[in-house]
């Protein structure tokens, strides 16, 4: 695609094309941080106000049994583990995605403890997002038993770092600041060759690569929906155990609702069987309930179609930003390569902060990542090429006239 006409004759092609119309996108927005928060369906204001009117507002407290909240966590469950090559009944929709890493790796390192009791070792990678390395210290000062966490980086790679000390890998399928993607299949055959379990963070791959968690033989997997599957600001994670492991997963928050019987009031903890037993507490019904309405948009889409779009965009985006923008100091810091690349493309550059909000300004919506990095998430449901010939115009021109280079653009705020 070598003009913007091309650009517009590849969207009239696009069998993607008609989602867009899905989402409720403002006017004059080319949004590219679908990695951060997805965009609002459409379905979703009269979902939300189903919800809060005639489940909540005439149903009141008999809604756990007539509108099926009480089952939502697992039904939910179940459409999404469908994208993600887990079999019914395996994976739930529940809490955040840092606290269920604290569940999955506390049963992780209990098997562990019954098996090989000597390793005392939690592998992750110095680049991983940062919560999932704050959860592995947070579980290393609460068990205080001699852990440890080593971290995989380019003085210490993978291969050098799993040995018979290694109890738990925790990795992100897709890295949060840089795209890239690991093998997940290779990995954990890896990790399983040397005794390892395996946790992997899909926070940014759920809805926007392939995965199949059963093919792979994964361990544990956990994950957000407010990214690519487009779920609500702050909506539930979930949780993913093998159901070879699932008799042996012991909860750490076991609170009521993953009881086996809740409402027997028993004073004995007694977990649930299957999934069930991977929840804590009282679910929050509303934020869950509109969870469906972009699960089943992704649903409708397929995965093959997503990724084949997905990886089209970042080769465009990829080779307008580099041609077009070459005088520029902008470093490429995601994997070209397919097999090795997420659904957003990062670009260094020294100023990057303040031309990330020069960029919002325009109307570019993107975010901004330590040290230095600009983030521009692709997501197929609700862009299109021409989206980003037009961004990386703006990028160009905001470059070339130096219009980051503004007291308003160097204000540092909460959230970048």
């Amino acid at each position: 695609m070598q003009t913007r006409e091309d650009c517009l004759a590849a969207d009239r092609q696009d069998p993607l094309a008609p989602f867009k119309q899905q989402f409720d996108l403002p006017p004059g927005i080319i949004y590219l941080d679908g990695n951060s928060l997805g965009v609002l369906p459409r379905s979703a204001q009269d979902r939300a106000l189903d919800v809060i009117k005639h489940e909540w507002g005439a149903g009141l407290i008999r809604s756990w049994n007539t509108a099926g909240w009480f089952d939502l966590p697992a039904r939910l469950g179940n459409k999404l583990g469908s994208l993600l090559g887990a079999q019914e009944g395996e994976l739930v929709i529940t809490d955040t995605t840092s606290l269920n890493i604290f569940k999955a790796l506390a049963a992780a390192l209990r098997i562990q403890q019954q098996r090989a009791p000597s390793r005392r070792v939690i592998l992750s990678e110095r680049d991983n997002f940062p919560t999932d390395l704050y959860m592995i210290q947070g579980m290393i000062d609460l068990l205080q038993q001699g852990y440890e966490m080593r971290l995989i980086d380019d003085d210490l790679p993978l291969e050098q770092a799993l040995d018979e000390t290694v109890a738990v890998l925790l990795l992100s399928h897709v890295n949060y600041r840089s795209g890239e993607m690991y093998d997940m299949n290779g990995v954990t055959t890896l990790a399983h060759e040397h005794g390892v379990l395996t946790i992997w963070d899909l926070a940014h791959a759920a809805g926007a690569v392939p995965v199949n968690l059963t093919e792979a033989d994964a361990d544990f997997a956990v994950g957000c929906t407010y990214k690519y599957l487009n779920g609500g600001p702050g909506s539930p994670a979930f949780i993913w155990v093998s159901p070879r492991l699932s008799n042996d997963f012991r909860q750490p928050l076991s609170g009521w609702w993953g009881h086996n019987r809740p409402f027997d009031m028993a004073v004995a903890y007694e977990p649930a069987e299957g999934a069930r037993r991977y929840l804590c507490g009282t679910q929050p019904i509303i934020s869950m309930s509109l969870i469906e309405c972009g699960l089943d948009i992704a649903l409708d889409a397929g995965m093959a179609e997503v990724r084949r779009k997905s990886l089209a965009l970042g080769d465009l985006f990829i080779d307008l930003v580099q041609h077009r923008c070459a005088s520029h100091p902008l470093a490429l810091v995601t994997p070209r390569n397919h097999a090795t690349r997420g659904s957003h493309v990062s670009f260094r550059h020294p100023n990057g902060f303040e031309v990330m909000q020069a960029l919002i300004k325009r109307g570019v919506i993107g975010d901004y990542r330590e040290p230095e990095v600009l983030r521009f998430g692709l997501t197929p449901l609700y862009l299109g090429y021409a989206d980003v010939w037009d961004a990386v115009d703006a990028l160009k021109d905001i470059l070339d006239t130096r219009s980051w280079d503004r007291p308003e653009f160097k204000e540092r705020t909460a959230v970048t």
